[in-house]
């Protein structure tokens, strides 16, 4: 004798599918241990095995910033030992301003990221919308800039920052506001593309029949398709403000007082003095550091995905 339910004959179509599905599922005999493990369960052991290698580092430099002995050889057992004593120390140090590095990086993150998405959405737009001559060399010279890194320039960028700064000293060297400049020359190029990519999975049909209302190109740009290219925006922004955080090259090369410099800049020299090395007080301050990137990321998680992969097929 069956023991499967009946389905309502009564029942919306819908439900009466979702109930057949589910009673296709019951009358499936089950998979033998062996087969299972064959089929499917080594994918759980490949995926448990991915998540502990990639969470025992943070897990280390948190038991590391937790551990009040001074050292690291302390912190090989994880959380033997608990305290906020380096979370104090970070924070009290005169020496060394971290709350005033906090604030400094998450200016220059937060000012960089939202005039990359600006400045690459003006010209992707361009780019995707206007047909105009030198448009294609001119995305093309985009990528080939994009292939040398500024570290290649970061003599000619500080040359070019002094004799800046002689002109507009609130622009020159040990300014954020230059720095911000600096990061923002190369914000296009890969960004461009990635948002020209997607601009062109918007229809232009959109676009006509706004211009048949009477609405220009600002207008459009502004009211319609920034909100249908919302994914890709939030992409850009998140990898721009993990960029310019984390950067450290270019801004040792152009920050020197103590109180303009960043994250990056300022945690090195926790562990980069011979005679004072601290590194449960630096895991406190990159366990810190890592909080608005963390955060920034959840919240923008459900963009990521979509953003990426649909300005990948153009």
């Amino acid at each position: 004798m069956s023991t499967t339910p009946p389905i309502p004959t009564d029942a919306p179509a819908q439900q009466r599918a979702s109930d057949a599905e589910r009673i296709a599922r019951l009358r499936q005999p089950r998979m033998r241990p062996g087969r299972w493990i064959a089929e499917i369960g080594w994918r759980h052991v490949v995926g448990l095995a991915v998540v502990v290698f990639a969470t025992f580092p943070l897990v280390y430099v948190l038991s590391a910033s937790l551990n009040p002995t001074g050292t690291l050889t302390g912190s090989n057992v994880l959380f033997r030992e608990i305290s906020v004593e380096n979370y104090v120390e970070l924070l009290s140090d005169t020496r060394r301003p971290y709350a005033r590095w906090f604030v400094n990086t998450m200016v220059v993150g937060v000012v960089t990221s939202l005039a990359t998405v600006f400045l690459g959405a003006l010209a992707a737009y361009a780019f995707s919308r206007m047909r105009f001559t030198g448009r294609r060399v001119g995305l093309l010279s985009l990528l080939l800039v994009q292939m040398f890194p500024q570290l290649l320039a970061v003599v000619a960028i500080y040359l070019l920052m002094q004799g800046l700064g002689d002109v507009f000293p609130i622009l020159g060297l040990d300014s954020l506001a230059g720095l911000i400049l600096v990061y923002l020359g190369g914000a296009l190029g890969v960004n461009t593309y990635l948002m020209y990519g997607f601009f062109n999975t918007v229809p232009a049909s959109i676009d006509e029949a706004a211009k048949i209302d009477g609405a220009g190109h600002a207008r459009i740009f502004f009211t319609i398709i920034l909100r249908l290219v919302a994914p890709i925006l939030a992409v850009i922004g998140l990898l721009s403000f993990i960029g310019t955080t984390s950067e450290f090259v270019i801004s040792s090369a152009l920050l020197t007082s103590p109180d303009n410099l960043t994250l990056a800049i300022g945690l090195f020299r926790y562990v980069s003095e011979e005679t004072s090395t601290n590194y449960p007080v630096f895991a406190a301050g990159a366990v810190l550091a890592a909080i608005p990137v963390v955060a920034l990321f959840l919240y923008l998680q459900r963009y990521i995905v979509a953003g990426l992969t649909a300005g990948s097929v153009k």
